[in-house]
């Protein structure tokens, strides 16, 4: 099959090869090989489960739960590299953007790196204090993402890979190192910096934030060629990743192509080539939605670009969101970005090659089978082994890894000593919620909130609201999750909230579970 695709390829190569643009001296091209494949891992901004028309909420027998947001939005793509591949129903984010992507760029949980918020994006303030109940919070890592710690990129370029940043990075503040993605093992950054969100989305607005009032740091930078044009960034940002993708491919280098869109975090801005569809919206509905239907038209138009330049079958795409949804309430899920709710850390995932082929010896090691529903759990730590495992790579020394590698899940087999676990710890404020741990074990939810000092069990699998509290019907299963819980807390080093009043920290208490069905309604947000 790799044959009779060459006579495209040399084509694609040669009209490349007159291009001005070339790879740093660097980066002397090597073949790519049967066994390793090119890495199009596509990351959406605040995208939950029910903002796609994908199923991902199933119940325990794998019928899909009743969610009205997934008969609204727009995705024939996705349902088309779902249908190709497999689709990871029980995959988890933390709940805001910069801990998510520092765990997923360095396989380490955000508790252990002490980034357990977002960064701000021009200088390292903190973001997360509170003052709850005498309770204020630690000071945690506002700096970011250490340019010095082993990275995925940092590993794919040393396996021989060309490594290209595309999008949002916010992998801290521009003021740091950690604000340019080149500093940490990309060779390419298209629009990254330390930003969580766009200025504007409109090139007419210079995807500047000066049209709504807001401070240069929002500003996309990089972009300049496009300003005063009537084209929308998701649009932008597509057609310059796969220029950069063209180039690698030109110079026969395996790429890791990290297409990390702005979309769909706000502001929510109307992209005019889809409100045509939504004749019923109007308003911020309306907004996400577009936002939501151009994602998806992007990851359509770079299969497109992949298969035109002939190296579709050799691409394997990783579809994933870094956090919860923030557009509408996304109901039947409680909460949604920020909570400590699964609307605040359910993310849609998916992997799939780029355009299958089962002739393809590569293909052939990872059989995707259309269409599979998979239900391990995947935490963002995890993709650094697996990427290591798929790539052909060292994984890095003298550091801990917490991630675990999930690839044998490509061939429809468990993950390997994948632990059904997942920490979420938050001791701030100031993003939709404050001052919670949770701990996931399978379909069981254990949840800290430090301000009330309350316990809240619940099973997701058949309580997917999370109205129910089981600490008392299941008081035994509660304290035992409640150990392991601080035990794996003391094995990161977390961070707890401060008592004001002593300084000291203030960890989870095991001792007062008890039933509470009345969280505060204010959080049902």
């Amino acid at each position: 099959m790799i044959q009779d695709r060459l006579p495209v390829r040399l084509l694609f190569v040669m009209a490349l090869l007159f291009s001005s643009v070339e790879l740093n001296a660097d980066e002397t091209p090597d073949n790519r090989t049967a066994d390793r494949p090119n890495i199009l891992f596509f990351l959406v901004d605040d995208m939950g489960v029910t903002d796609t028309s994908v199923r991902f909420l199933l119940d325990a027998s794998g019928n899909p739960v009743d969610a009205p947001l997934n008969e609204r939005y727009r995705t024939p793509n996705m349902e088309g590299l779902a249908d190709s591949g497999v689709r990871f129903v029980n995959a988890r984010a933390y709940s805001v953007c910069t801990p998510t992507r520092a765990a997923l760029l360095t396989g380490q949980d955000a508790a252990r790196m002490h980034i357990t918020t977002w960064t701000d994006p021009q200088q390292a303030i903190d973001t997360g204090a509170v003052e709850r109940n005498g309770l204020i919070g630690p000071e945690w890592r506002m700096s970011g993402v250490d340019p010095d710690w082993p990275t995925v990129p940092r590993m794919l370029a040393d396996a021989g890979y060309h490594t290209i940043h595309c999008g949002k990075a916010h992998f801290g503040p521009n003021d740091t190192r950690a604000g340019d993605p080149l500093n940490l093992g990309f060779q390419v950054n298209i629009a990254g910096h330390g930003a969580g969100g766009p200025g504007s989305y409109l090139g007419i607005h210079n995807f500047s934030a000066a049209w709504r009032g807001g401070g240069k740091q929002w500003d996309v930078p990089g972009l300049e060629k496009y300003h005063g044009q009537e084209l929308f960034l998701t649009e932008v940002l597509t057609q310059e990743m796969g220029t950069a993708i063209g180039r690698a491919v030109a110079a026969q280098k395996p790429f890791f192509a990290y297409m990390a869109h702005y979309a769909v975090h706000a502001p929510f801005e109307i992209d005019p080539r889809f409100s045509g569809n939504y004749p019923d919206l109007t308003g911020s509905d309306l907004a996400f939605a577009t936002l939501v239907e151009g994602m998806d038209k992007s990851l359509g138009d770079l299969v497109a670009k992949l298969e035109s330049m002939g190296v579709a079958e050799e691409t394997l795409i990783l579809f994933y969101s870094d956090n919860g949804s923030d557009g509408p309430l996304n109901k039947p899920l409680r909460g949604k970005k920020g909570t400590r709710f699964d609307g605040g850390s359910r993310v849609p995932m998916i992997v799939a090659w780029a355009k299958p082929d089962p002739d393809s010896p590569l293909q052939k090691k990872y059989p995707l089978t259309g269409g599979t529903v998979d239900r391990t759990l995947v935490t963002p730590m995890d993709f650094l082994p697996t990427l290591a495992t798929v790539a052909r790579a060292e994984l890095p020394e003298n550091v801990t890894i917490d991630g675990c590698d999930f690839s044998n899940c490509f061939g429809g087999q468990p993950g390997t000593d994948r632990p059904r676990n997942f920490l979420l710890h938050f001791p701030h404020g100031k993003h939709n919620d404050e001052l919670f741990t949770t701990w996931i074990e399978g379909d069981w939810k254990l949840l800290w909130h430090y301000a009330d000092a309350q316990w809240q069990l619940t099973n997701v699998a058949d309580d997917v609201g999370e109205v129910q509290n089981r600490v008392d019907s299941h008081a035994e299963l509660a304290r035992a999750m409640a150990d392991r819980m601080i035990r794996r807390m003391d094995e990161l080093s977390v961070q707890y909230p401060r008592s004001q009043a002593t300084g000291l920290p203030v960890k989870p208490d095991p001792g007062v579970l008890s039933h509470r069905n009345d969280l505060p309604a204010r959080m049902e947000r």
